[in-house]
């Protein structure tokens, strides 16, 4: 895989959704270096009069984007249509956390050869998230798991982050693992100090909410970092990623 090396600490961010041009530009052009971005253009939403992102719309805007700039795109796919719809747009496909247990949509996964992000279901098990990933492909090499907090008694935040499940996926598995703190926690304040802690633990990278504009955001602007906020974190992660024998790539 081209992807995720050895060695290697990968911070993926972008906004929940794609909304315009202007946004990811702002992205790109802010942080100078960016190898990895994600944009939703198709969203799945408990409510349906949220934004459900621009999608065929959204994919001829993303794609001129990435005549002009280099860089992987990472979106998620709801459906086989948006399968379909996306697979020579995007470098890295994910699976959202709704979608794990979609197993025909798992199965149609494994008959393409681009990297799937693999997002843990709100309440699965690390056994049944294992055999979903196993759906997309037999090779732990092709997926990568990406722990995004499950659902608990906890009110105080959204999600709790299970950085168990990392620890023992890491020793357990050849599995690379992400972490999204943004999902993990609703709380922007939470991110960097859990985005630390997921460098210390093992995760091989990072699943980032960022945002231009956090305050106008059309999904999960509360959790989104600004762009100032997401420099200075990556920053912070490329002094600490050697102290764990990493390097960051972003």
């Amino acid at each position: 895989m081209q992807y995720f090396l050895d060695n290697t600490f990968t911070i993926i961010s972008g906004p929940c959704s794609f909304e315009g041009s202007e946004q990811i530009k702002e992205h790109l052009n802010f942080l100078e270096v960016s190898q990895y971005l994600r944009a939703g253009i198709f969203k799945l939403r408990t409510n349906k009069k949220s934004f459900q992102g621009l999608r065929e719309e959204g994919i001829e805007k993303l794609s001129k984007i990435k005549e002009e700039y280099n860089f992987h795109l990472i979106s998620e796919v709801v459906s086989l249509g948006s399968l379909e719809a996306l697979k020579d747009t995007v470098d890295i496909i994910q699976v959202g956390t709704r979608n794990m247990y979609n197993y025909e949509l798992l199965k149609e996964l494994s008959k393409q050869d681009k990297p799937v992000i693999l997002k843990r279901g709100m309440s699965a098990t690390l056994d049944e998230w294992i055999q979903a990933a196993q759906y997309i492909n037999s090779d732990e090499k092709q997926v990568i798991l990406c722990e995004r907090g499950i659902r608990s008694f906890e009110n105080k935040y959204r999600n709790t982050l299970d950085l168990n499940a990392v620890s023992y996926l890491k020793r357990k598995t050849n599995y690379k693992v992400l972490v999204d703190p943004s999902h993990g926690t609703g709380q922007k304040f939470m991110v960097n100090d859990l985005s630390k802690a997921s460098l210390a633990i093992g995760a091989d990278g990072l699943l980032i909410e960022a945002h231009y504009k956090p305050d106008l955001a059309l999904s999960d602007g509360h959790q989104a970092l600004n762009l100032q906020e997401l420099k200075e974190l990556i920053m912070e992660i490329n002094k600490l990623a050697p102290l764990f024998n990493k390097q960051g790539v972003y």
